[in-house]
C-alpha cells in the first residue's frame, strides 16, 4: 500500500514534538497516548495494528507481533475528515528529539528500538525484527526484539537527549545497547562482550555492547530513557535512606 504523503513541522528544542499537517483524506498512525493536540476536522479511531495488513488474520498477526515488543495491541489513526488542511501533534512521554525519516530513501525499511516509534504515514507497516544471534537474545536487553518499519513514506522516531547520525561504509560501530535508536537494513546487528573481566565488572559501561557492522545509517541517542530512569531511581532511593537515617 502506498503511504500517504505528509507535511510536518518539528516544534521545540530539548523536548521536541512533531506537528503533522494533514490534507483532506490523509491519515497518520501513532502509538496510543502520544497525541498532544489536534485542530478541527481531525477524527481519530483506535484500530488493531497499523492498518496496513488486510483481512482478519492479517490484522491479528500484525497486532500479535506488537504484543511481543511490549507495545499495545492497538494504534490510533488520525484522519482529516474536513475540506481544509488540519493539524495534529505528537510527542513522546519524556524529553528528547523527534527524528523524521523517509523510508523510500533507505530502501523502504528501518529497524528501531521498540520504544522509539512515534508515528508514521498511513500505509506504513509496523512489525518486529527478531535478532537471530543467540548472544543478542540472551544479553541484548533492549536490543533483542526490535521494531521493523516498512513502507515508502515518512516515519517519526523519538530519541532521548541529542541524536547523532552515523554513516557506516563497511565499518563497525560499538555502543551501549540503550543508546541505539534505529538503523537501516544494510546493517548487521549483534551483541559482544564489553571487554575484559575487570572492565565488565567495574567499568560502569555494562557487560555487553551492541555491535553494528556494514554499510548504512545508524541513529544514536545520547540519553536513553532507561539510563535517566535509573539515575532518578538511585537519587530517590538515596534520599529516602537519608531521611530514614535522620529519624524522620
Amino acid at each position: 500500500m502506498p503511504s500517504h504523503s505528509l507535511d510536518y513541522e518539528i516544534l521545540g528544542a530539548s523536548a521536541q514534538s512533531v506537528e503533522i499537517i494533514l490534507d483532506p483524506g490523509e491519515t497518520v498512525i501513532a502509538e496510543a497516548g502520544v497525541m498532544n493536540y489536534m485542530t478541527d476536522g481531525v477524527r481519530f479511531e483506535t484500530r488493531m495494528g497499523d492498518g496496513a495488513a488486510s483481512g482478519v488474520l492479517g490484522k491479528l498477526w500484525s497486532a500479535g507481533k506488537r504484543m511481543l515488543t511490549g507495545e499495545s495491541l492497538f494504534m490510533t489513526h488520525f484522519s482529516n475528515a474536513g475540506k481544509t488542511p488540519a493539524r495534529v501533534a505528537f510527542a513522546a512521554p519524556y524529553p528528547g528529539t523527534v527524528v523524521p525519516i523517509q523510508l523510500a530513501e533507505h530502501g523502504g525499511s528501518l529497524i528501531c528500538q521498540k520504544d522509539a516509534f512515534l508515528c508514521a504515514a498511513y500505509g506504513t507497516a509496523v512489525g518486529i525484527s527478531f535478532n537471530k544471534r543467540l548472544g543478542a537474545g540472551f544479553f541484548g536487553g533492549e536490543g533483542f526484539i526490535l521494531q521493523k518499519l516498512e513502507g515508502d513514506g515518512l516515519v517519526f522516531v523519538h530519541a532521548g537527549g541529542t541524536v547523532i547520525r552515523k554513516e557506516l561504509n563497511n565499518q563497525t560501530l560499538r555502543l551501549d545497547t540503550g543508546c541505539l535508536v534505529a538503523f537501516t537494513s544494510g546493517i548487521d546487528y549483534d551483541i559482544a562482550l564489553a571487554g575484559g573481566l575487570k572492565s565488565m565488572l567495574f567499568g560502569g559501561e555494562g557487560i555487553v555492547l551492541a555491535t553494528l557492522k556494514g554499510t548504512g545509517t545508524v541513529w544514536v541517542q545520547s540519553l536513553p530513557f532507561s539510563r535517566l530512569a535509573e539515575r532518578i531511581y538511585e537519587a530517590t532511593f538515596k534520599a529516602r535512606e537519608e531521611v530514614r537515617a535522620g529519624g524522620k
